[in-house]
């Protein structure tokens, strides 16, 4: 898929949220949670991933390699499936989750299914176009989502420290994200449990960072 195809049309939008940790979101399994129980990691990656995409081999191999390097130090990885680009994320949700863990082994965090554009894009997607390079704040335009994979770096703050590019690799993030784990203060994520498909808010999960 060549990046001649990538969106780059902008709109306005309302409604943006003021904070990461507010928004609620719902997991793989269809349990609702806020982002604030993700809240004590020291680095966010937060992607709008599609499983027949001609980048999600490359993407989500590159994607699972980092976390498992990484997640011991502070980094948890936060997927959103779309089907906004060519449809090229058909799939329910628990053929989403039986793709990703067994095709690729990953274990970080997956979600249902939303919309990254449009009158209908949901508010964790507003929040990230609005802190990220995709804003114009003279126009006050944002521009859309290009294509599946684009991937967000945020802080232990919230705040959105960088976007990808879909075709750039999670390889190339790692400098940064090295940089920012070691510059973070060390902290304990909110309670948590982990599954190989979710999180849930309702049991004690706690992980030491180092």
């Amino acid at each position: 898929m060549g990046i001649i195809f990538f969106k780059k049309k902008r709109e306005k939008l309302d409604a943006i949220p003021d904070n990461l940790w507010d928004i609620e979101v719902v997991d793989i399994d269809g349990k609702k949670m806020k982002l604030e129980v993700f809240r004590g990691y020291k680095a966010l990656i937060i992607v709008n991933v599609a499983s027949s995409c001609g980048l999600t081999r490359t993407q989500y191999k590159g994607l699972v390699k980092l976390h498992e390097k990484y997640r011991d130090q502070g980094l948890e990885i936060l997927a959103f499936p779309c089907n906004q680009f060519m449809w090229q994320e058909h799939r329910c949700e628990l053929e989403i989750k039986t793709f990703v863990t067994k095709k690729f082994g990953a274990s970080f965090k997956l979600f249902a299914k939303i919309q990254v554009n449009g009158p209908n894009c949901h508010p964790l997607f507003k929040y990230l176009r609005a802190g990220s390079i995709l804003y114009d704040p003279k126009k006050k335009t944002f521009q859309e989502i290009p294509w599946n994979f684009a991937k967000f770096l945020v802080n232990s703050e919230g705040k959105v420290l960088k976007m990808y590019e879909p075709p750039v690799k999670p390889e190339v993030i790692e400098k940064e994200l090295e940089s920012l784990l070691k510059s973070s203060p060390e902290q304990k994520p909110k309670e948590l449990v982990k599954s190989n498909s979710g999180i849930s808010s309702n049991e004690n999960f706690s992980r030491n960072f180092v």
